[in-house]
């Protein structure tokens, strides 16, 4: 039986040792032999689960404690307290029985051998995870075929693009069939063509597997299109933990409204309204929805001109974030329980 992650008041301590180079030298040497540190809280307490096949946007701004957590997670980091089970183990105890559970995804950090063949390395990882040679065969040519990657094969990591890289990277830490996928920003450096085509991967593989995906990225596109629900942290504490359709819901207080009319211009003025870009014909608004109906714009719009189109939108998802980053005690009051 599958199981998922567990985290409990988990905080991590970072203690570095604090040299004051505008001291005399005598006291910088003093201070080897006496030193002092100073203590940077990178998570404090946080505690959250994540149930099997669940996928899980972990999302905040640099030096939020993401990559802090992610690396506790895999039984790289120890906390300094906190309980924290990850399909049933204790990673920085079980680091080695944890390698066959989990899969590991660094955008930044290869686990591709660079002057190798791809094929080549995942033989070798083949190896590493005790894969009997009938059953890698089987899930090498699955997921040679899932991610189309036959071409890639017998090519050298060092001559592939990124996009490529990434396809044999996912293939590689899905080859022992993990329970648990870590993604630490997949589609970093990748253009909008190869983003769309690993995002739609890992989603489908983890719909067709139940394969769990934990994912942290600074693009919000990895969240909407991988991801069902959402973890924001900042300063080392969680901010927010619920649906990705219920921070939509929840967080969305304004509205865009596009206006194509043949008059040339429109001029609005209105509290709780503000322009975002005007042309010819074509005028675009910002409206907050928590001072301003959208209809009562609308109405003052039919008033002074000829409507010939409008369309109504949310703002993009990345607006969402950074206004949740912006305002984290107001987050934590607003936040639905």
């Amino acid at each position: 039986m599958r199981e998922g992650i567990e985290v409990q008041d988990l905080m991590k301590v970072f203690r570095t040792r604090k040299i004051n180079q505008d001291r005399p030298w005598w006291q910088r040497c003093s201070s080897y032999l006496k030193p002092d540190y100073e203590e940077m809280r990178a998570l404090q307490g946080i505690s959250f689960s994540v149930q099997p096949g669940e996928r899980i946007a972990f999302i905040g701004p640099n030096g939020a404690g993401k990559s802090t957590t992610i690396k506790i997670l895999a039984g790289i980091l120890h906390p300094t307290t906190g309980q924290v089970s990850v399909s049933g183990l204790i990673p920085w105890k079980d680091r080695q029985k944890l390698g066959y559970r989990i899969g590991t995804v660094f955008g930044q950090r290869s686990q591709l051998w660079y002057h190798l063949p791809a094929g080549d390395t995942l033989r070798l990882l083949a190896r590493v995870y005790d894969l009997p040679m009938t059953d890698f065969r089987q899930r090498r040519d699955e997921l040679v075929r899932l991610f189309d990657i036959k071409e890639l094969l017998d090519q050298p990591v060092r001559q592939m693009s990124l996009g490529q890289r990434m396809r044999c990277e996912i293939v590689a830490s899905l080859l022992h069939r993990p329970e648990i996928l870590f993604l630490d920003e997949p589609t970093i450096g990748l253009d909008v063509t190869a983003k769309a085509i690993i995002r739609d991967l890992i989603h489908t593989q983890s719909v067709n597997e139940g394969t769990t995906i934990f994912l942290t990225s600074h693009d919000t596109g990895d969240m909407e299109r991988v991801c069902e629900r959402v973890i924001v942290i900042n300063h080392g504490q969680l901010l927010f933990d619920r649906s990705l359709q219920n921070l939509r819901a929840h967080f969305i207080k304004r509205k865009i409204l596009t206006f194509m009319t043949a008059e040339e211009t429109l001029h609005l003025q209105m509290p709780g309204l503000s322009q975002l870009k005007i042309e010819p014909h074509r005028s675009v608004w910002s409206v907050d929805t928590k001072i301003l109906p959208v209809g009562q714009v609308v109405a003052q719009v039919l008033q002074q001109a000829k409507l010939r189109d409008l369309t109504v939108e949310d703002p993009p998802m990345e607006d969402i974030v950074q206004d949740i980053y912006r305002a984290p005690a107001l987050v934590r009051q607003e936040a639905p329980q």
